[in-house]
């Protein structure tokens, strides 16, 4: 479409059979185009599991990845005796019946800005644990139960690793406050196993001013 080589700069990394629904980003180019060309002709050369949903210019000082303020991840569990045959791929199972309202317990010991060492992976390349989790929150919506968690940043397999831990102690072999004292390890080898990467939605890439976008978030259960 641009005519010319360009390189993407993603606001936020997403791993093998992690979604995106609010992914952010921006390329350089010198390539003049009506905004609808580059929506359209780009969506043309994608594959089906890919889709921009909207495009506009941008100063020279904007930057995807490092002009974004926070992230906003939700995480989505079928948690149901038989497991789900459409969104398979899309959701992770649980078959064991999950207690929100502890989740929500143990989930209050995420907010604030702390070491989340326990949750980041042996592959983190990140130079600090250090992240700051600006809310938290756990819904049951039928047999879905729905991780939202948004922070400045977040290390390599946070969210997983956090929902690895939640589902433990939603399913009661752990107390809420377990949580706090995995946070208090600093130790990947204190915390549960890695939640699958099915439910994971990246959903919302929060900008300051005048760089404010279109809302989105996943294409169900909105």
């Amino acid at each position: 479409v641009a005519n010319e080589p360009v390189f993407l700069f993603c606001a936020g990394r997403t791993d093998a059979g992690v979604h995106a629904t609010g992914q952010v980003v921006h390329f350089d180019t010198h390539a003049k185009r009506h905004i609808d060309a580059w929506l359209w002709g780009t969506n043309s050369h994608l594959p089906p599991s890919i889709v921009v949903r909207w495009a506009r210019s941008m100063d020279y000082r904007f930057h995807a990845r490092f002009t974004a303020m926070a992230r906003r991840y939700r995480y989505v569990i079928f948690n149901a005796p038989i497991r789900p045959a459409i969104l398979s791929g899309r959701v992770t199972w649980h078959y064991y019946p999950l207690d929100i309202e502890r989740m929500r317990e143990a989930g209050q010991y995420l907010i604030g800005e702390q070491n989340f060492n326990s949750f980041r992976s042996s592959q983190c390349n990140s130079k600090t644990p250090m992240r700051n989790v600006i809310a938290f929150q756990v819904e049951r919506r039928g047999d879905f139960v729905v991780l939202e968690i948004e922070a400045n940043a977040f290390l390599h397999h946070m969210v997983r690793n956090i929902a690895g831990v939640l589902m433990r102690i939603g399913s009661g072999l752990k107390e809420p406050s377990w949580m706090r004292e995995v946070l208090e390890a600093k130790d990947r080898r204190a915390a549960a196993e890695t939640a699958p990467a099915d439910g994971l939605y990246l959903t919302q890439v929060r900008y300051p001013e005048p760089y404010i976008f279109p809302p989105s978030s996943p294409l169900f259960l909105i």
